[in-house]
């Protein structure tokens, strides 16, 4: 589990890369303390680079790998070169007035997904937000920020929702409490601009959205939402995210995540099938 207020806000590939740095070492046998000392650092900093919490020194990555006993120069040169590709800034980067640490790091592990599944019992999810509903929303949510540092926080959102329509695009599976879609916000023009623009999502073919509705009972996950990420890198295991007021927890343990995928899949199975889902959002479009 890390806390992400304490993490900061690694890269995909930064993770990855630390990943690849602690087999290294622990297939060539040594401690944090030998890497340490090959380095002239401390134990920390060896483990705080496998963690993706510190940038990725090219000078340190060098010495570690011929440390490690990795000498072949296309080896080198190949790991070095992702290491530099790690260190740059994410698109996001230039709205890093605006976005906590802990929210960056999330963006990041969004884009490289290649499966996305959640819960959200508050609102709409924010890859199938309106702009107007976006803006309400996070208006909402930072009473002291200003009309130009919501508007930048509006553009984060905007500029996150155009993974859903790369050639790559990862599986967005989402089970949305019906709360989410009675609760007004904005008035009812703006939720029914909302509404048809979730009825529009469901013909995507990597968007599955399921509806829990009240009538559906109580559930597994009635606590609060959260994400469920999923990589084709073998480095990267399930990444669970749950958000509150002044931070967020990624789970990467097993057991952890095991925990929230039954959960899950379990709603998934007692919410309304996805096949119904444009139906039971027509019916609500009629009442608003």
């Amino acid at each position: 589990m890390t806390d992400a207020r304490a993490a900061g806000a690694p890269t995909v590939l930064r993770v990855v890369l630390g990943k690849r740095l602690q087999d290294l070492r622990e297939k060539a046998g040594l401690s944090f303390e030998d890497a340490g000392r090959a380095l002239d650092v401390t134990h920390a900093t060896i483990r705080r680079m496998e963690k993706a919490e510190v940038g990725l020194k090219i000078p340190y990555v060098e010495k570690l790998l011929h440390t490690y006993g990795v000498v072949d120069p296309a080896e080198v040169e190949a790991f070095v070169s992702l290491a530099r590709e790690a260190n740059r800034p994410g698109w996001w980067h230039r709205y890093r007035d605006v976005l906590p640490d802990w929210f960056s790091a999330f963006v990041s592990i969004e884009g490289e997904a290649s499966v996305i599944r959640a819960y959200e019992p508050h609102y709409i999810p924010g890859l199938l937000q309106t702009e107007d509903y976006a803006r309400e929303v996070l208006r909402a949510g930072r009473p002291r920020a200003s009309a130009e540092e919501v508007e930048r926080v509006v553009a984060v959102r905007l500029e996150r929702q155009a993974l859903l329509s790369r050639p790559d695009a990862p599986l967005v599976w989402i089970v949305i409490d019906e709360t989410v879609l009675r609760r007004p916000i904005g008035g009812p023009e703006l939720m029914r601009a909302q509404i048809s623009r979730l009825v529009d999502s469901c013909s995507l073919p990597n968007v599955r959205l399921q509806v829990m509705r009240f009538s559906d009972g109580p559930h597994p996950a009635m606590y609060g939402p959260f994400h469920i990420f999923r990589f084709q890198t073998d480095e990267l295991p399930d990444v669970v995210y749950s958000e509150n007021l002044v931070g967020s927890v990624y789970f990467d343990d097993r057991d952890d995540v095991s925990s929230f995928l039954e959960a899950l899949d379990r709603m998934c199975a007692q919410a309304a099938p996805a096949q119904r889902t444009e139906e039971i959002l027509r019916d609500i479009l009629r009442e608003t």
